[in-house]
């Protein structure tokens, strides 16, 4: 079995790694203990965003819903001879992530399938369920069984979830309009965006990435550091964002050049082991 789980984990690390630079960078500086719990968690949510996102050419549906059957039945016998599945039973077991939370996830993965005019109700419903339930996954590994600090840590964890995907919604716009018909933000109309518009929606997502640096500067200091690089990164991406016209933003999806990206990583870590030296000496 532990070939067999150490397989899993490494499909899932891969997916990570092929799908995403930044929070591929983001886990190297996680402690060695919180990689692969993390990259199983990834997977999972990976491949359901697949699923919803660009499998134009298969029934959809029933692809998402046997996913989430076998989701499921993986946690439930605690084996999968899918990897990604086996990986993320094995975290779903060790740390026992509430199945509220999954299933929260597999909701709003299936709301992607209807045309939806979002409401308030309905955009909020859809960001918990497709991100900030992964924020809150992803403590309750980080905190190892510490309810105290996890309870401490939820709501921040939600809303550094919440302004990771609400970044995504801005620059996604354009492609989710065009190629799948979406449009989250409440209310909006793709062809009449403002500029009053975007600066509203800007200053919903700094006011979730302010509370969310707040509970990220207080937790365990093996996560602490990968957290803040993904962090990091959002704020450089939403920088971006918020320089550039609507006009822009409706045409061109912004990006980090990865470049940027590994010099984000080098300051952190190079910044995180200069304030970690500079405390053990003054403790000495």
């Amino acid at each position: 079995m532990d070939i067999f789980d150490k397989t899993a984990f490494q499909c899932s690390k891969l997916i990570t790694i092929n799908y995403s630079t930044s929070f591929s960078l983001g886990i190297k500086v996680l402690a060695r203990k919180f990689h692969n719990p993390i990259y199983g968690i990834y997977g999972l949510v990976r491949f359901a965003d697949e699923i919803v996102d660009t499998f134009h050419d298969h029934d959809k549906k029933k692809l998402l819903l046997d996913f989430k059957n076998e989701t499921f039945a993986a946690i439930r016998d605690k084996i999968s001879l899918n990897p990604v599945l086996n990986a993320f039973q094995l975290v779903v077991n060790q740390y026992q992530i509430d199945l509220d939370l999954v299933e929260a996830f597999f909701k709003s993965m299936e709301m992607d399938l209807h045309d939806i005019s979002y409401d308030d109700e309905t955009y909020n419903a859809y960001i918990y369920g497709s991100a900030e339930v992964v924020g809150i996954m992803c403590l309750q590994v980080f905190c190892e069984g510490d309810k105290t600090r996890y309870n401490e840590l939820a709501m921040a964890a939600r809303k550094l979830g919440a302004a990771f995907q609400k970044v995504n919604f801005l620059r996604d716009i354009s492609s989710d309009f065009e190629e799948r018909g979406r449009i989250y933000f409440p209310g909006l109309d793709f062809r009449n965006f403002t500029r009053e518009t975007k600066t509203l929606i800007e200053a919903d997502i700094k006011a979730d990435f302010d509370e969310a640096f707040n509970g990220i500067v207080k937790l365990p200091k093996e996560a602490s550091i990968g957290v803040y690089l993904a962090y990091l990164y959002y704020q450089k991406l939403f920088a971006r964002i918020k320089l550039c016209p609507v006009s822009k933003i409706l045409t061109k999806r912004i990006r980090v050049p990865n470049f940027e990206k590994i010099m984000l990583l080098l300051k952190t870590y190079f910044k995180y082991r200069i304030i970690n030296y500079s405390m053990n000496t003054l403790r000495s």
